[in-house]
């Protein structure tokens, strides 16, 4: 049981931070697609302003702090409101550009898509950061080998509850957080040049593609550069190592079932709530 092709029409899909920048454009791109669009954020741009307007029925906006937990609970409950009762997010773009717990707004993509049994894709904003170091942003680095971790342990979710985590992994980007105002500092630091850099419209169709496609199973990552364009990168788990160890494989069958045992049991709970609250 894998997520596996989708098409976006008629799905609904919550994209945090698509007020602006490279998820207003993935916001564009969904629309254009069929799908109905929840954007969480703190304000919108007039540009995301002019969209909603032009999508009365299919866009809704709904002021969110990722940072805020309360915040984030309440997005299940504002796509009711927005697109039906019982409607339920089939897509999760948590792309809010903040320093938070990136599981905040996974979590409550799984809960709310168990409880009721549906499907889901949850696409995660990191960097190319995320797997190479440098010395000049060792803080921003780490916080982006987090997501890239994170992303990897979550592959299993695929096959075992249905949800598609991913991740994309963009490197210099051109949008306010290089080209604004306050961003000069960062700039002149690191030297931006916009021919070094990938515009919001070709991240946002690449995440697009990681959304929909199949080839880009639970747990995969994807690299976009100016350099490299798109390109899929290795996602080796500790599972796949101790499978490949050549160990005995009943010993190696119990050491994974008690690995993974807790955090199916706690998915097992999850699933169904809404259902069986009826």
């Amino acid at each position: 049981m894998v997520v596996g092709n989708i098409t976006l029409k008629d799905k609904v899909a919550v994209v945090t931070g698509g007020g602006s920048g490279i998820n207003l454009c993935f916001v564009r791109l969904a629309l254009q697609a069929g799908a109905r669009v929840l954007i969480a954020d703190l304000k919108l741009l007039p540009e995301a302003e002019q969209l909603v307007a032009e999508n009365k029925d299919r866009a809704f906006f709904m002021k969110c702090d990722v940072s805020n937990w309360r915040d984030l609970e309440n997005v299940p409950s504002s796509v009711a409101q927005a697109f039906g009762k019982d409607a339920v997010a089939d897509v999760w773009i948590p792309g809010a550009g903040v320093f938070e717990p990136k599981w905040s707004s996974f979590l409550i993509a799984m809960r709310s898509c168990l409880s009721v049994n549906k499907p889901c894709v949850v696409l995660i904003t990191a960097s190319t950061a995320g797997f190479v170091g440098t010395y000049g942003a060792p803080l921003y680095c780490a916080s982006k080998h987090a997501i890239v971790g994170f992303t990897k342990s979550m592959g299993q979710a695929d096959v075992d509850e249905n949800c598609k985590i991913v991740c994309i992994c963009p490197g210099i980007v051109a949008t306010p957080l290089w080209t604004g105002d306050e961003a000069k500092h960062v700039a002149s630091q690191f030297s931006y040049n916009e021919s070094m850099a990938v515009t919001p419209e070709e991240v946002a169709e690449a995440m697009m593609e990681m959304v929909t496609s199949g080839e880009w199973e639970g747990g995969s990552m994807m690299e976009i550069t100016k350099a490299t364009g798109r390109r899929k990168l290795d996602s080796l788990r500790a599972e796949d190592r101790i499978k490949e160890s050549g160990l005995d494989a009943d010993a190696v069958g119990k050491f994974m079932d008690g690995m993974q045992r807790p955090i199916r049991e706690v998915w097992a709970k999850e699933r169904g709530l809404a259902n069986a609250a009826k």
